[in-house]
């Protein structure tokens, strides 16, 4: 798996590998990038395409938006609130995979007005179900500003917040990406759920 993950840093031309957990506390979860056989299942699957634009929710360095705006040709823009972090994918971001279609925000997720042109969103466990309540606010308000549909990937699901997207009225949901061949153990949660967001109840 190692030398799948250093082939693809190669061939994009960043670095995205390694934890970080020295910014995280209970609001924020620790930095720790999505497998890239992970991110080539979720290409593969055909649900982003050219025309789509991403958001990627606790960016990081930047792995998920720089490679699925090389994979699949989408727009991408990736938010985090760690400065380090941000820097890092700032730097990754002058890579030529990025094609000028990758932008990275310095902000809180919870505060952050999404771009009415976003219509998907991609989450890694990045922070506390509390602030995704938040977040997921502000994605219905721009809804409600725009009407579109809009799709919503949750990679490796807390239990927790599985429970509540399942329950939400507002989501509607589709049939998971499966990851669990990917890894040893058969993880129940190796899966990427995925979400259409209603525009209005």
């Amino acid at each position: 798996m190692a030398t799948r993950e250093q082939e693809w840093e190669e061939l994009l031309g960043i670095k995205t590998s390694g934890r970080d957990d020295s910014h995280s506390d209970g609001e924020h979860h620790p930095y720790e990038p999505t497998d890239y056989c992970v991110l080539e299942r979720l290409a593969n699957s055909g649900l982003i395409r050219k025309k789509n634009t991403l958001i990627d929710y606790g960016s990081g360095k930047g792995r998920v938006s720089i490679f699925l705006a090389y994979q699949t040709g989408c727009h991408s823009l990736g938010i985090e609130y760690d400065e380090r972090l941000w820097q890092k994918a700032m730097l990754n971001a002058k890579s030529p995979a990025a094609r000028q279609r990758v932008s990275f925000v310095l902000a809180d997720a919870a505060a952050y007005e999404i771009p009415d042109e976003a219509d998907c969103c991609f989450f890694f466990n990045p922070f506390a179900l509390h602030t995704l309540k938040r977040v997921l606010g502000k994605i219905f308000d721009s809804l409600e500003r725009k009407p579109r549909p809009l799709r919503l990937f949750f990679y490796y699901p807390y239990e927790d917040t599985e429970h509540f997207l399942n329950q939400h009225l507002r989501l509607i949901a589709e049939e998971p990406i499966d990851c669990r061949d990917l890894f040893d153990g058969d993880d129940e949660k190796e899966k990427i759920l995925v979400y259409q967001v209603r525009s209005f109840l």
